[in-house]
């Protein structure tokens, strides 16, 4: 198998070196909608989905197929909101929705089948980091987490930062430029899209290449910092279990840090440890970095 079960994706060999990459993904409402995100954001949301985790491969989405579960009550305006959001999403990043299937369900159900093509010798996958590696990512973590609270908990905010904080749960966006860069170099060992947590990024990771992680710099948000201050939050919580922040969580090789770098904007948070534990080390005192995020069969984001 190219690539084998438990990754981000599945593949099958079409030979001279390419490779069919797929991926499915299920948006529900009442785990993967908050209030306020309306059906087109949803409907958007459900491709960013699937477009990340071909990102974190280093392979351009090119097609997607969507089944719809529709609750009764949807109104013909609905249904065009969610057709108008799939395409944005699609076409943001290049790709076409192709067709698919409808049916009525109980609750929203969007659920897209993504479809590129690959490099096997580049495509980036969960296993293969190796001791001393850099652990990188592309993004700062917070604000999701953040941005969730203000919509589920109406958590005050300051109106400059509000809307950013917001904007990153209702219209989140997929790393596709920097996993293409990436893939290029070779530089990256191994890879995933962070959108279950920072945490729980790292510890797919590690369960797939039998490596550990020492963590010495958290990528924290100012707006996350700043707002965990005013409502007495704990900044790396909100960093490292939050989720849906959908950036990059990379491994390099030291010797072509450099190269990565020139193509993407990379940010260093630690390096990989032959020891499989999980450490966060502020200062002098080291913490363990437990196995949990954003997890679907324990997680809502219904108001009930």
């Amino acid at each position: 198998m190219p690539v084998q079960f438990g990754d981000d994706v599945s593949a099958v060999d079409l030979g001279s070196g390419k490779l069919a990459v797929i991926k499915t993904d299920m948006l529900v409402g009442k785990t993967d909608v908050p209030p306020q995100m309306n059906l087109w954001q949803a409907a958007r949301k459900a491709v960013i989905m699937n477009i990340s985790d071909l990102a974190a491969k280093g392979v351009k989405t090119l097609a997607l197929l969507v089944s719809i579960g529709v609750p009764r009550g949807l109104k013909e305006r609905d249904i065009v909101q969610i057709g108008e959001g799939l395409n944005k999403g699609a076409r943001e990043y290049g790709a076409y929705v192709l067709g698919g299937d409808t049916s009525e369900a109980s609750d929203l159900v969007i659920s897209c089948a993504a479809f590129g093509i690959g490099e096997k010798k580049r495509l980036m996958l969960r296993k293969g980091a190796k001791p001393g590696d850099i652990v990188a990512v592309t993004g700062l973590f917070g604000n999701t987490a953040v941005g969730l609270k203000i919509l589920l908990q109406n958590l005050s905010a300051p109106s400059r930062m509000r809307k950013a904080l917001v904007d990153s749960v209702l219209m989140p966006h997929a790393r596709l430029n920097e996993g293409l860069a990436l893939a290029e170099t070779g530089a990256v060992t191994a890879s995933i899209d962070s959108s279950d947590g920072l945490a729980w990024s790292l510890h797919e990771i590690s369960r797939a290449s039998h490596v550990g992680f020492l963590i010495d710099k958290l990528p924290i948000a100012e707006e996350a910092k700043k707002l965990a201050k005013i409502h007495k939050l704990d900044p790396v919580e909100l960093s490292l279990y939050g989720g849906e922040e959908y950036e990059l969580v990379v491994t390099v090789k030291p010797r072509l840090w450099k190269k990565a770098n020139e193509k993407v904007s990379l940010i260093r948070i630690g390096c990989v440890t032959r020891e499989k534990t999980l450490v966060l080390k502020a200062g002098k005192k080291t913490f363990p970095i437990e196995a949990r995020g954003w997890e679907h069969f324990k997680t809502s984001l219904s108001k009930s």
